[in-house]
């Protein structure tokens, strides 16, 4: 990881960036957070299949397949929305990680479409 943010500087300021965004962030505001990094990170594996279709972009789904599973291990126990949310995040995991080994532009496209639609969500119940 260190030798790829070295090799990148965008990208280490970028991860400077969500670490700080991260520290000083409530509950509800790091779940947005997360919905918003998983949308980049799907919007790059697509970029990156589109540009390679042959070639699955490992880095970017990792990183939403990690987002997908800490929201799904992290929803609140006293949520109304629980199960559902479970249920949800968890079908986006599993699209994902499917993803991971057989890559598929209109699945990453519907997934990232899904986490757009639940943070466009979040904003408006600020």
């Amino acid at each position: 990881m260190m030798q790829s943010l070295q090799r990148n500087p965008a990208e280490a300021y970028r991860r400077v960036d969500l670490d700080a965004r991260i520290d000083a962030s409530n509950p509800g505001q790091l779940t947005r957070i997360c919905l918003e990094e998983a949308v980049v990170a799907l919007g790059q594996a697509r970029s990156a299949l589109e540009r390679e279709p042959e070639r699955v972009p490992r880095d970017a789904l990792s990183r939403a397949h990690g987002i997908a599973l800490w929201l799904v291990s992290n929803i609140a126990p006293d949520n109304p929305l629980r199960d559902q949310l479970a249920q949800f995040y968890g079908g986006l995991e599993v699209v994902i990680r499917r993803n991971l080994i057989n890559a598929r532009v209109a699945e990453i496209a519907q997934v990232q479409t899904d986490f757009n639609d639940l943070l466009e969500a979040a904003k408006q119940s600020q």
